[in-house]
């Protein structure tokens, strides 16, 4: 795995070069549960796409290994619902999409470091806002 160089948390960029933009606060989102898509050499996972639930794609992850809408308390995890946004694992994201299953995407709430994983065009295509 090569060494990825990231800036500080609030200086990182969007998937389409601009400054990071916020992606959940309820419930709050991101590896440094900051709100934000941001991530370190720390993040194994890249919890750098934003993404807007679906039921669909809820129960695409349960069923793949990774139940997001159950709550775990023990690990200050609420349980995730269709409409909320999440900083999800890009890995995961493109599992999805491959699958026909990718959930929508906040492109300016995306962080670059994504593109590692994923294709640009296939974020572009589930797009939330995108005009």
């Amino acid at each position: 795995m090569k060494t990825r160089d990231f800036p500080g948390r609030g200086s990182q960029l969007n998937v389409l070069g601009g400054p990071l933009l916020p992606c959940s606060e309820q419930p709050v989102t991101g590896f440094f549960r900051d709100g934000c898509c941001n991530t370190s050499e720390d993040d194994f996972g890249s919890h750098t796409v934003c993404v807007v639930l679906t039921a669909e794609f809820l129960e695409f992850s349960k069923a793949s290994g990774n139940d997001l809408s159950t709550p775990h308390p023990e690990f200050d995890f609420p349980g995730l619902r269709p409409g909320q946004r999440w900083c999800l694992c890009a890995a995961r994201w493109l599992q999805a999409w491959q699958a026909g299953q990718a959930p929508h995407v906040a492109l300016n709430s995306t962080n670059q470091a994504a593109l590692e994983i994923v294709p640009l065009e296939a974020l572009k295509q589930h797009a939330v806002d995108l005009h």
